[in-house]
């Protein structure tokens, strides 16, 4: 007999069972088909310790179902690596509120959201909020978003101003801090004190990325053993560059597929 699980529930099949034909067995309603990560429509046999789920598609599942579903969509073994992951992201702009939706969507089962500000219409051209958001802290808007993508996780919030006093406190116990602050002297602190003053945490900071110049110019870069900054390393907003959607996305998603890989224990870039 095979044992492999179903919609995260163990279950015994005859050597030589196919993957369409269990689904219509057990699951003849389901339209969305999982097999070890990897949606297909195929009916290939089935193997030893594979893990299927099963659904309908546009219909919400129970938690259980769900989670492992999520979980089945990332690939075999990252899902339980991430979702004992704490980060920290320090600033809900438009790096911040993007990389904070990315990390949610990936599984990170504690985020840690630190920002003092209120969401203002400015904030609309690039940052992860609506309408409907408008005045409320950053930090609630935020949290908001991320228990409708995941309400699996844990989301702890600060609504507070990060500066070498606190710091430490707020993110000590991160294994990534991802910094998103709008101001040199603020990123500069917040990088220094954590260095400094804590022995592990490894921080991805963001360095240009104002502008529609080309998006192959945002890379990551390690600078040093604990430090990652992704960007051009030279775009600042000024006078007739603003800050658009399009390249602040871009680098939010290179800080948090680097966050992603110092949780797997990959730390080149």
């Amino acid at each position: 007999m095979l044992q492999l699980t179903l919609n995260g529930s163990p279950l015994s099949l005859p050597e030589g069972s196919c993957l369409q034909d269990v689904v219509q067995q057990y699951m003849p309603k389901a339209s969305v088909v999982i097999r070890n990560g990897f949606q297909t429509g195929e009916n290939v046999p089935l193997h030893e310790g594979d893990s299927i789920t099963a659904i309908e598609k546009g219909v919400m599942p129970p938690q259980d179902v769900l989670e492992h579903m999520m979980a089945a969509r990332h690939t075999p073994q990252v899902h339980q690596r991430v979702k004992q992951a704490c980060v920290g992201i320090a600033g809900l702009g438009g790096l911040g509120s993007n990389i904070a939706a990315m990390l949610a969507r990936t599984g990170v089962g504690h985020l840690i959201l630190v920002d003092f500000d209120t969401v203002e219409p400015s904030n609309l051209n690039r940052q992860n909020y609506f309408v409907s958001h408008l005045g409320m802290n950053k930090t609630d808007a935020t949290a908001q978003l991320l228990h409708q993508i995941n309400p699996f996780i844990q989301v702890e919030t600060h609504t507070v101003r990060v500066d070498s006093s606190n710091a430490v406190t707020l993110f000590g116990g991160c294994d990534v801090v991802c910094e998103a602050f709008d101001n040199p002297n603020c990123k500069a602190e917040l990088v220094s004190t954590l260095l400094s003053e804590t022995d592990s945490v490894r921080i991805v900071a963001g360095s240009g990325m104002a502008g529609y110049g080309s998006s192959n110019d945002i890379v990551t870069r390690k600078r040093m053993s604990r430090l990652y900054v992704c960007g051009d390393g030279e775009t600042a907003a000024a006078n007739g560059v603003g800050l658009m959607a399009p390249r602040v996305s871009v680098c939010a998603g290179h800080q948090a597929n680097m966050t992603l890989r110092l949780l797997l224990d990959i730390f080149e870039v």
